[in-house]
């Protein structure tokens, strides 16, 4: 314990070390205050925010009472770029709200929208005419966390298709999934995938 009252190593690698991981922090914690605002979750964006500029204000007092120390420049810059990329990580891990996902196909497309209903997503098709003859035009919101899943469907019953993702900031209504033995029992399910 005798490198921690050395004030020399304190200086030039734990203060920096201390500010790298606080920017890391702060950053992160602001792309998710950010997110939340676009969200409408404003009651989440403001304890967000405190604790954002509270952790901020740190950080920089900490270079500011060190400005002879070029390591802490170093560390608040790298801790901001960090910060971005973890932030971000961690927003698609969370993975709140809706999205609009909009597919153009110009086959028929009664599989896929069969498909899709099966897995439990609301569907609406409707008939239109494209560039370059009849198509359809299939609408469905879900949840952001369900999007690898509504991709891998569209990719595998009709590849060709064309579609477009929408984040959404309300839905007013809900589509009920349909209760499956999976759905009502999550834990069971687990120890039968192979």
């Amino acid at each position: 314990m005798s490198f921690i009252n050395d004030s020399t190593i304190f200086l030039y690698v734990i203060l920096p070390l201390l500010v790298f991981l606080a920017r890391i922090l702060d950053v992160s914690i602001g792309t998710l205050r950010i997110i939340f605002v676009s969200k409408g979750l404003k009651h989440f964006a403001a304890v967000l925010g405190f604790f954002e500029s509270l952790i901020w204000l740190i950080a920089v007092a900490q270079v500011m009472q060190n400005l002879h120390s070029w390591q802490t420049y170093v560390a608040f810059a790298c801790g901001f770029g960090a910060g971005n990329y973890v932030g971000v990580v961690l927003e698609e891990k969370i993975a709140l709200g809706n999205l609009l996902i909009r597919i153009i196909t110009m086959k028929e497309a009664d599989e896929l929208v069969d498909v899709l209903r099966k897995a439990g997503h609301a569907v609406t098709s409707v008939d239109a005419r494209g560039e370059s003859g009849p198509v359809k035009l299939i609408f469905s919101v879900i949840k952001r966390r369900n999007l690898a899943k509504m991709i891998g469907m569209i990719k595998k019953y009709n590849p060709n298709a064309f579609y477009t993702i929408e984040d959404m900031r309300y839905v007013n209504q809900t589509y009920p999934l349909p209760l499956t033995k999976s759905s009502m029992f999550p834990y069971l399910a687990l120890g039968k995938r192979k």
